[in-house]
């Protein structure tokens, strides 16, 4: 159907049977339902996808239509007949085939009505899928449980959900030529800047692909030009509650039909640093977890660089911390054993991802006891190298953005091996590029390492303390609101 103009709606079921099954092979997809009566000397042919429609709705819409049949004397007005004893609240009437077989393959049911170069257009969906769950990835000890699902229907009324507000907008894009992919931008009217939204609108329209099997990964792999950059330019969340507060934030957001991951834009690198537990908590401990946090990350970044610099240059080491560096020999270099313990947690990661659930535990305790412990007897490993890359293991996977942890992994790497061959200097530059990295990445034409360059005083107390909600009176300045005011 591409590159072809615009097929009008036959008058003749004939035709449109033909064309129906050279377009979308009625009598070859089993899936592909159709069923034909008359109605009022009229005949109708209705078509549906089996596994996308409640078949109760279906059924319900033609024993409607068979029963005012059978009460109804002869009448001209058919079609508008048809139409007020449609008995759903979403029914559309289209002139284009392309229209009919797009909403056809979408879930939704056509009816077409002979001698009419009009048809109906009823939203029978019932997709497939899971309930809201929880998020694996962004747990709480306190808040809610729900979570979005593979069904964007369900995701924009979770949403609406807890923003009971008309000017919240809900604006659907196709994309895709072949899987014509339901893509939602979500905003706050009111709020977003209309230049952002517009850049969004813009990008998402501007896809050409035939198909989004990867879902929101692709998406965002077009309205950002990411390259080599390892760090993640959009943030990530499965909450309902954390894309709500982004909204009033005046972000916006990209909902993208089949995944249950809602794509934030504009994030900065503080935006994945933050978790909802923080928000759970009272601003004391929302502070402190967020602290150990931090620490946690910096160690995952630096920890292990910086410990092998000690060992290389054991003069820089002040007295009172002369104790640490390996206190045996091995026939491996030391920046060696590190770089195969960091890899092979990796391996680790990697394996549990494929590893059914059961089995994850008795893997663990074989690379943790067999694997970990005999490397060290036989002298292949000093205990240090074990303990340090297991603390930035555990820094990782403190991150809460896995996309961020997985860039803080590479540049672990990167600057292990600059420090390992030009030792002080190497690792003095490995920190500058590092630093200056975030600082000239940008995000849909956002400073990626905002608040902190360029700097922004209030903002920065935001990100270091948490505030408790009635003293963050402002939206962030970085996304450029409306309405600058959160409170009145």
């Amino acid at each position: 159907m591409d590159n072809q103009q615009e097929t009008h709606v036959m008058s003749r079921l004939h035709d449109i049977e033909k064309f129906m099954d050279e377009q979308v092979g009625i009598e070859e997809s089993f899936d592909v339902g159709f069923r034909q009566f008359p109605i009022l000397g009229r005949k109708l042919n209705m078509y549906y996808v089996t596994g996308l429609v409640d078949t109760d709705y279906v059924i319900e819409l033609m024993k409607e239509l068979m029963e005012w049949e059978a009460e109804q004397p002869r009448t001209r007005k058919v079609f508008e007949g048809i139409y007020e004893h449609l008995v759903h609240q979403q029914v559309e009437i289209v002139e284009s085939m392309e229209e009919c077989i797009t909403q056809l393959l979408s879930g939704l049911a056509v009816i077409f009505v002979e001698g009419e170069k009009k048809a109906f257009i009823i939203d029978v969906r019932s997709y497939p899928g899971r309930s809201p769950e929880e998020p694996d990835t962004e747990k709480v000890v306190r808040g809610s449980r729900d979570g979005y699902t593979e069904n964007i229907i369900e995701n924009t009324a979770l949403t609406r959900r807890r923003i009971r507000d008309g000017r919240l907008r809900h604006e659907i894009i196709k994309s895709g030529t072949r899987s014509k992919t339901d893509i939602c931008i979500s905003y706050l009217k009111d709020v977003a800047d209309p230049g952002l939204v517009k850049l969004v609108k813009e990008e998402v329209k501007n896809i050409e692909i035939d198909g989004l099997s990867m879902a929101d990964k692709t998406v965002e792999e077009y309205i950002v030009k990411q390259g080599f950059n390892p760090f993640p330019l959009v943030r990530y969340t499965e909450r309902p509650d954390v894309a709500a507060s982004h909204l009033f934030e005046g972000h916006v957001l990209i909902m993208v039909d089949t995944t249950p991951s809602m794509i934030i834009t504009p994030t900065t690198f503080f935006h994945h640093v933050q978790h909802a537990e923080e928000y759970r908590q009272s601003p004391v401990v929302g502070t402190f977890i967020r602290w150990i946090r931090f620490i946690g990350m910096f160690a995952s970044v630096f920890l292990l660089p910086f410990w092998l610099l000690m060992v290389m240059e054991p003069s820089l080491l002040p007295e009172p911390l002369a104790f640490i560096g390996p206190n045996e020999e091995s026939s491996i270099p030391v920046v060696i054993q590190i770089l195969i313990a960091d890899i092979g947690i990796e391996f680790l990661r990697i394996a549990a991802i494929h590893t059914p659930t059961p089995l994850s535990t008795a893997m663990g305790l074989i690379a943790a006891v067999l694997i970990g412990q005999i490397a060290i007897d036989v002298g292949m490993f000093v205990p240090e190298v074990i303990l340090y890359v297991a603390v930035a293991a555990i820094g990782t996977f403190a991150t809460p953005s896995y996309e961020l942890s997985v860039a803080n992994k590479i540049s672990r790497i990167l600057l292990l091996l600059l420090t390992a061959f030009f030792g002080v200097k190497g690792f003095t530059i490995g920190f500058t590029i590092y630093i200056l990295a975030l600082a000239r990445t940008k995000s849909l034409n956002t400073p990626y390492f905002w608040p902190f360059l360029p700097f922004n005083m209030k903002a920065m107390m935001q990100i270091l303390f948490r505030l408790s909600v009635p003293l963050a009176k402002v939206r962030p300045s970085i996304v450029h609101p409306q309405n600058n005011h959160r409170q009145p």
